[in-house]
């Protein structure tokens, strides 16, 4: 007679090599934006590389907190992950008086997927060609320029840079990009740092000037637009990002596997390309890099906050 030992058998659950089903990633912002086209692009490609479906699953609003706390509270197990943004990882948790988490410990850092395009623009009757002529315009018109803000990154970035510069201008926020734009274009704000939205067809048209990108290397949407770098900014140390993460506990073997993964990805020509015409930068890293980047990310946010006397919320 045969005997049957249940405790032998395989747990073929975990023995079957990851990942065996489709795969969730959380963005947190609604479809159709900046980080939600960016995330299907990336996931397509991702999924490819897997073998396995990758499903969005949008969850915006609260400054990125409602998909981080998702994301947190999730199964380790590398079927839920997360495309975390700069919203989120530096701005939810530097603006407000009690942040949702802290983005250094609780979520687990796969790779870097690639930095967002922001430009610095001003409406076309601004008399200012060049970066050169918009700093010299701004300083012989003290506290008479206005700059727009669209969201917490637009905020600090163009802190940073006022204080590099030592300019003085007066901020009107705004409750995003688009509205700024408009705005901008309107000639009701004179300058905007931001995505280029539907600032391209103006910027085409002459109504608005790119005058640099905080981009690492000049954009092809604006490729007449110098780097920070290029007009002799060096320290504009704040970059809109977007990476992979996972709730804390994910394995070791899958964070490595999902890493390689999107290292893969970023090395394709035709997902770089697809990327390019929204202005954004597909890179990867390693989990160790991903993590000291949002380390070096959060300290400059904290650091710029504090130099503006930010009042948190």
């Amino acid at each position: 007679m045969a005997v049957f030992v249940l405790g032998a058998l395989p747990d073929t659950s975990w023995s079957q090599a990851y990942p065996n089903r489709p795969i969730k990633l959380i963005v947190p912002f609604p479809p159709a934006g900046a980080a939600d086209v960016t995330a299907r692009v990336v996931a397509k490609a991702l999924s490819e590389d897997l073998g396995q479906p990758i499903i969005i699953d949008n969850r915006g609003g609260a400054d990125g907190a409602i998909a981080g706390v998702a994301a947190i509270n999730s199964l380790p197990d590398g079927y839920t992950l997360l495309f975390a943004t700069t919203t989120g990882m530096n701005a939810a948790p530097t603006m407000r008086k009690v942040p949702p988490y802290d983005p250094l410990t609780a979520l687990t850092p796969i790779s870097l997927v690639g930095k967002f395009g922001f430009f610095l623009m001003i409406n076309a009757e601004v008399p200012a060609k060049n970066m050169t002529e918009f700093l010299a315009y701004v300083r012989a018109n003290p506290g008479k320029v206005n700059y727009a803000s669209g969201n917490g990154t637009s905020i600090i970035t163009t802190a940073q840079f006022a204080l590099e510069t030592k300019l003085d201008m007066v901020h009107i926020p705004y409750k995003g990009d688009a509205p700024a734009t408009t705005d901008l274009i309107a000639g009701r704000v004179q300058m905007l740092i931001g995505t280029p939205g539907g600032a391209l067809q103006q910027v085409q048209e002459g109504r608005v000037r790119v005058l640099m990108t905080l981009l690492p290397s000049r954009s092809p949407l604006a490729p007449n637009a110098p780097t920070a770098q290029e007009v002799g900014i060096n320290n504009m140390s704040i970059s809109p990002w977007g990476g992979l993460y996972g709730p804390v506990g994910i394995s070791t073997e899958v964070v490595n596997r999902v890493a390689l993964a999107m290292k893969n990805v970023a090395a394709r020509k035709d997902v770089r390309e697809q990327l390019g015409t929204i202005a954004f930068e597909l890179q990867s890293s390693t989990p160790a890099e991903m993590d000291q980047f949002n380390k070096d990310q959060l300290a400059t946010w904290r650091k710029t906050a504090d130099a503006i006397n930010l009042e948190r919320n």
